[in-house]
């Protein structure tokens, strides 16, 4: 009979295995007898058993046909004979078991001994793979056989393998290699020694999914080991791989669950959970964390406090170990401690993962670590750890006037509690300086509910220089937080803080100084025009400090610069323009002051404001524009030159009747004088009506009020009122203006747009069509009966204007 070196029948092989496989065949293994195999299976037997007639059979197939025999209802029979049986016990051959044991033990080890010497890079690959699938046979036929295998040395040469050129090759290795080392300890042992782990890892990285399958599963096998354990973490890269297997959306399936097993039990070392962390695998650490001894929780808290997570790991990590953490950040260790709070500093830098700390309870422990002082008190390093964690936690957005922090329902808002940072701020160094501050500038962050809080607390603790002075701190983080702080602070103490900065200490210089120093716009200029531009627009001490210094011409250039695309734009771009524009339109509120109108006449101003209304995007800066057009267009009429008519004649004296009037040309209709944009600042002259109607339909409700604004100046008292109302209408900004009154957005614009309204109503052309519009007429009632004082004033003419109130003056009048 036919068979493969292998010991298995031929036709189990493939005609083309049988063709390459005639170098074995010409090897000398003892041939298979007849009496060795079963009648029934055609295999070599192994616990063979003799009928009652005789006849040999393998226990398990002999057992089978009786049992068949049973079911189908009929005397049990002799496969062979077909004749029936008296009896069916089965009697064991041993003389014979023992014969088959002898020679299955001689085949073996010529067959291992022919493996050996196929297993060489020499060897054609088909002998190669033969001599692979033997050894896997041989260990899946009877576990005892892997001892064969390693005292036989050939797990090294299989290792040796994986160097083949032919990935057939590579792939039954690796396969093998994890058949022999299955539930093997001491050949697990074996793979341990030189670069073999190495080797394996490399495979991960194989284009090929089956080679990477192998492998992965290779390792599996491996990683019940401890010590393949340590040594698997120690190959570089191998982790990060494995981990980026688990989580794969391409690879298969068995793939993704063996690299997941796999890094399970490398978990059982410290240094693999620290290496699967740094990966993004974040669980084995945590859970060490949670559940390991006290040692082993603060070794994982201190190197948590080392990672670099990213936003959706804080939140993870916030979540399942944030109540820990806070509880080991309580500990009198000191160096739990210090673990805890490096930790939680790592965690709380984002906003929603900050939220939960705050729900875990962090700000007691927080603020008590702060403000503590005595033997248990934190050195200041830490201290600076706790001011840093509080301000990531404050700057979350949470309403923090409901959440006590210490005794007597003591918030982080309470006067108690803000005595107290200042008190840090003017006795620490300038990094905990910082962070304190930020601290405050957390509290005071719009809408926060807090800030009337710290207003008070910082008035009544008489801390408004000392915060003034940081402005000029040489350390630049400290000087931004101190800049955002004040800044928040102005539209509550914007009159103390102007008086701190035109104080004999300079700092209104720094600030201007700083504005304009690089070309590159930095942080720290942003927040600082942002400051000034929050100042009140009416201190005019102020704006007469910012003229001396030369302020606003620097910042002319500055807005200049940047609309010529010579300043470099960055994300502080557009709060440092919206800064630059809102400083320079104060200028406009002191015209009294003759270097102020000075400097907008020779620097043409209102040219610049109206190129500025153009600012699409840029809410602040039309706004800003919008109101400094609306100033200057109130001086124009006090500027205006009226025109001068030469004295009549003397014949004309005598007989006005024969005088004719003067007719001099070139004047401005509405001013009635000689106007120009550069000199008067005339918003017809600079034609500007047209863009500011354009902004009548802005979604921002400030830069609407701003340009109803600034077009109320054609209809004020002192102008030609007629023809401010033509100008409007051939600007088409009747309808727009309308509108606003209609859609009564606040409180402001509707009482801007009543009393515009009741201007136009004037003409008598625009009543006539109003007067049919029940729209307006219902707007003007609404006015009438719900507004201040002076706006139901002002209603009650519209209205008059259209009929809809009786003129009870004029009547009187012609009673009279």
């Amino acid at each position: 009979m036919a068979e493969s070196w292998d010991g298995s029948s031929s036709n189990n092989d493939s005609a083309s295995q049988s063709e390459e496989s005639h170098h074995f065949e010409r090897l000398r293994i003892e041939p298979i007898y007849d009496s060795f195999l079963c009648p029934l299976s055609k295999q070599v037997m192994h616990d063979p058993v003799t009928l009652e007639n005789g006849q040999t059979f393998e226990r398990a197939a002999i057992e089978k046909w009786l049992n068949e025999c049973r079911e189908a209802g009929k005397r049990p029979t002799c496969p062979l004979t077909l004749r029936e049986l008296r009896s069916t016990e089965l009697n064991p051959s041993i003389a014979l078991r023992h014969t088959i044991e002898e020679w299955n033990a001689r085949n073996e080890a010529a067959k291992l001994d022919m493996a050996r010497r196929c297993l060489s890079l020499n060897i054609p690959e088909n002998d190669i793979l033969q001599a692979l699938k033997f050894v896997q046979h041989l260990c899946l036929n009877n576990p005892v056989n892997k001892q064969v295998i390693r005292n036989a040395d050939l797990i090294p040469m299989i290792v040796d393998v994986l160097k083949s050129s032919s990935r057939r090759v590579r792939c039954t290795s690796l396969e093998t290699l994890r058949i022999v080392v299955e539930e093997d300890s001491d050949n697990k042992e074996i793979m341990a020694e030189g670069v073999t782990v190495r080797t394996i890892v490399k495979f991960l990285s194989h284009e090929q999914s089956k080679e990477r399958e192998e492998a992965v599963s290779l390792l599996y096998e491996l990683s019940k080991s401890e010590r393949l354990c340590e040594k698997i973490g120690s190959v570089n890269g191998a982790i990060l791989i494995l981990v980026g297997m688990a989580s794969s959306n391409s690879e298969n399936l068995i793939t993704v669950e063996k690299a997941d097993k796999t890094l399970d039990n490398l978990a059982q070392c410290e240094n693999n959970v620290r290496q699967m962390a740094e990966s993004g695998r974040l669980q084995p650490l945590l859970t060490l964390l949670l559940e390991g001894s006290q040692e082993t929780k603060l070794s994982m808290a201190t190197y948590l406090g080392e990672l670099v997570l990213n936003n959706d790991a804080r939140v993870y990590v916030a979540r399942t170990v944030g109540f820990s953490l806070v509880n080991l950040m309580k500990h009198n260790n000191m160096q739990s401690r210090e673990a805890a709070l490096k930790a939680l500093n790592q965690i709380s830098s984002y906003e929603e993962s900050a939220k939960i700390l705050i729900e875990a309870g962090i700000l007691p422990p927080l603020v008590k670590d702060l403000f503590t002082v005595g033997s248990n008190q934190l050195p200041m390093r830490l201290k600076e750890v706790s001011a840093t964690i509080l301000a990531n936690v404050v700057n979350s957005g949470h309403d923090f006037d409901s959440i006590p922090v210490g005794p007597g329902r003591q918030t982080l808002a309470s006067e108690e509690t803000i005595h107290n940072l200042l008190h840090l701020i003017s006795n620490t160094g300038p990094t905990i300086e910082c962070k304190l501050i930020q601290i405050l500038v957390g509290l005071t962050n719009p809408p926060a509910t807090s800030v009337s809080s710290v207003v008070y607390a910082i008035k009544s603790s008489g801390a408004t220089n000392s915060l003034v002075q940081f402005i000029e701190a040489p350390q630049r983080d400290l000087c931004v937080a101190s800049l955002k702080l004040l800044q928040n602070l102005s539209p509550h103490m914007g009159n103390e803080l102007a008086s701190s900065l035109r104080g004999p200490s300079g700092q209104l210089s720094s600030l201007i100084a700083l504005v304009s120093e690089s070309a590159v716009i930095t942080e720290e200029q942003a927040a600082a025009v942002c400051l000034l531009a929050d100042l009140p627009e009416q201190d005019k001490g102020l704006t007469r400090q910012m003229l001396n210094e030369g302020a606003f011409q620097s910042f002319i250039s500055r807005i200049v610069s940047i609309r010529q695309g010579e300043t470099r734009g960055n994300r502080f771009m557009t709060p440092y323009l919206e800064g630059l524009v809102k400083v320079l339109s104060r200028i406009t509120f002191a015209l009294s002051e003759q270097s102020a109108f000075q400097v907008c006449r020779e620097n043409n101003l209102a040219s610049l404001f109206i190129e500025l209304l153009q600012t699409n995007g840029l809410d602040n800066v039309q706004m800003a524009s919008a109101t400094a057009l609306e100033n200057l267009s109130q001086e124009t009429k006090n500027l205006t030159k009226l025109p001068e008519y030469p004295p009549p004649r003397f014949c004309a004296s005598i007989f006005p009747c024969l005088s004719k009037p003067a007719v001099i040309t070139g004047l401005c209709r509405v001013h009635r004088g000689a106007c120009s944009l550069k000199e008067t600042f005339c918003l017809l002259e600079g034609q500007a009506v047209d863009k500011l109607v354009a902004l009548l339909d802005h979604k921002n409700e400030k830069v609407v009020e701003a340009s109803l604004a600034a077009l109320a100046t054609l209809l004020d008292d002192g102008v030609v009122i007629e023809e401010g109302v033509q100008v409007l209408i051939d600007a088409e900004a009747v309808k727009p203006i309308l509108d606003v009154l209609l859609e009564k957005r606040t409180e402001n614009l509707t009482r801007r747009a009543v009393w515009t309204v009741e201007r136009l109503l004037r003409s008598e052309e625009i009543a006539y069509v109003v007067a049919d519009d029940p729209n307006v007429s219902t707007a003007l009632v609404d006015s009438f009966q719900h507004g201040d004082y002076r706006t139901k004033q002002i209603a009650e003419r519209a209205l008059m204007h259209v009929d809809k109130i009786p003129n009870f003056s004029s009547i009187f009048s012609n009673t009279t």
